[in-house]
């Protein structure tokens, strides 16, 4: 078999065959195929796209090119969920040990966060002592005593992912419907859970911003996932404004903690239980109204909540900072942000309000860049909210004394104001199964 003819194959859009693409992708992860021939066939695949089958190949093909974590140890159903990113997100942090405490299994590996979008081990690892590195002996043991852990993902799961990735990046064929979905969905197979909710953002601060590409792409992820043998949905929501006020590792983790103790930010508040809702469904032949009353007791009770605090124990985090979050470090300086004229909230630029998050410290715009947990933005008034000029709408935190002015303008920036308040925003467009 040549590469060469694999190449010209697709270029003549014609369907690869399973063996072609398996020769391809062991290939180029063991060395054997040079970058050119395998930019090649990228571009060819961005021109012609894949079907269905192809697609499934090559995220099976992926997915294998390392470890594929054996769930089958696991007492019990094993369910996942995998965000699209977004700023804000820290869904994470309270749907996992809300959908552990009513005795499902949670085994999720999370990533970090990298420009704009946040990284839940990053917020994890702002609780002192928090481990997101175990082994896998531990990692299974956790899962099976108290239903959940959480940790970083495996250096070696999907590495195909992660050189085909670095070659999309540099070769103008990241926007490509089939390798977005091969590369997703090959580190979930990987990550072992038969059970797997999407939750695809669409809005200004994620990389889907119109509704019908983000239904497309969840459309198409769920599914590959059903013939790679997965049970799987997809949730479309919301990232036209960022989700919650908190943004930042430390602060994140205290806004989680005030909706695992049934308060804090309704929107997302919603958007959790909803998550939550449909993870319990896919895991059970339930109705949905019971899921989600299932959820919403979970909440009510205190029972998300333990769990997490028992999660961060049996990790090695300090769990006291759970219960008393004062004690998390506060940033040096904190500076308030004014409204400039007086009106409503129009709209806001969820990916430059990130931005703006990674200029105070609390994201990286390179793999190495050191993370401040304690710098972010706390967002006082969001798209909608009526204010007078003058009035407090975010309040900064930093390190960076240097860097406040410059990320106060920058911040109002990404805002607009209107007379009228702005149409009704849906946190929930719909679920695509």
């Amino acid at each position: 078999m040549r590469m060469y003819d694999i190449i010209q194959r697709k270029r003549d859009n014609y369907e690869l065959t399973d063996e072609q693409i398996r020769y391809f992708v062991k290939g180029y992860t063991d060395g054997s195929i040079p970058d050119y021939q395998a930019a090649a066939l990228l571009m060819a695949i961005y021109f012609n796209g894949m079907n269905d089958h192809e697609t499934t190949t090559l995220t099976l093909s992926m997915a294998e090119s390392g470890d594929m974590i054996d769930l089958s140890s696991v007492k019990g159903i094993t369910v996942d969920k995998h965000s699209t990113g977004g700023v804000g997100d820290k869904t994470s942090l309270i749907i996992a040990p809300c959908v552990a405490s009513l005795g499902f299994k949670v085994a999720k590996m999370s990533g970090r966060g990298l420009g704009h979008t946040g990284g839940t081990v990053d917020k994890l690892e702002s609780i002192p002592g928090y481990r997101t590195s175990l082994d896998r002996n531990e990692f299974i043991d956790n899962v099976n005593r108290i239903g959940i852990a959480l940790v970083g993902q495996s250096g070696n799961l999907a590495p195909a992912d992660k050189k085909i990735y670095a070659l999309r990046d540099v070769t103008a064929t990241v926007g490509c419907l089939p390798l977005i979905v091969s590369s997703i969905m090959s580190k979930k197979i990987a990550a072992g859970s038969q059970n797997i909710l999407l939750d695809v953002k669409v809005g200004t601060g994620s990389f889907t911003p119109k509704l019908e590409d983000a239904i497309k792409l969840a459309q198409k992820m769920v599914d590959v996932g059903k013939l790679a043998g997965r049970k799987i949905a997809a949730l479309i929501t919301n990232m036209d404004v960022p989700l919650g006020k908190a943004i930042g590792n430390s602060m994140e983790i205290i806004e989680a903690c005030e909706i695992l103790q049934n308060k804090g930010p309704a929107d997302l508040r919603e958007v959790c239980v909803e998550l939550s809702a449909y993870m319990v469904l896919l895991c059970t032949n339930d109705s949905y109204e019971n899921c989600r009353k299932k959820v919403l007791e979970s909440l009510e009770n205190g029972s998300a909540y333990n769990k997490f605090k028992q999660l961060v124990s049996v990790q090695g985090g300090d769990s006291t900072y759970i219960d008393n979050p004062d004690l998390f470090k506060k940033a040096t300086y904190s500076y308030d942000i004014k409204a400039t004229q007086s009106g409503y909230v129009f709209s806001m630029d969820t990916a430059c309000i990130g931005e703006v998050s990674l200029m105070l410290g609390a994201g990286r715009e390179k793999k190495e860049d050191f993370i401040d947990y304690e710098a972010g933005i706390y967002i006082h008034a969001k798209t909608g909210d009526k204010v007078e000029k003058g009035q407090v709408i975010a309040t900064l935190h930093t390190n960076r004394k240097h860097i406040i002015h410059e990320a106060e303008l920058e911040y109002l920036k990404t805002l607009t104001f209107s007379k009228n308040a702005p149409p009704h925003q849906k946190l929930i467009y719909q679920l695509v199964k």
